[in-house]
């Protein structure tokens, strides 16, 4: 798997716990068309919202794994609800997923390692 793009690889800036993370696998469709454009989109606007602490994802030709990470249950709620992102999920499941799970989890502790 690759990192689809640039600073969204390894998020290092996100806060002390707790926070939450919101987890996001999917499997893609073979229809692509549109799908780079909406994701970058998304990445744009989530940045945006009030409580988004950061992101990172990964993907190779059909699987993704995209971990957003959330100030609060709210903030998260918010961006799921958020005009354009309802669309985006839309078009998803219509056009580019096969499958997806999204799953939310509050991190209690973090810490890492780095050269």
């Amino acid at each position: 798997m690759s990192a689809t793009s640039g600073d969204a690889a390894l998020c290092k800036d996100v806060p002390q716990p707790p926070y939450y993370a919101v987890i996001f696998t999917s499997l893609r469709s073979g229809n692509s068309r549109g799908y780079d454009q909406m994701a970058a989109r998304m990445v744009e606007l989530a940045r945006a919202q009030p409580g988004f602490l950061g992101i990172e994802t990964v993907r190779d030709d059909r699987a993704g794994i995209t971990v957003s990470y959330w100030r609060d249950l709210a903030s998260i709620a918010a961006w799921k609800a958020n005009a354009q992102h309802r669309i985006a999920q839309e078009l998803g499941g219509a056009r580019w997923y096969e499958h997806y799970e999204v799953r939310v989890a509050r991190v209690e502790r973090a810490y890492s390692m780095g050269k």
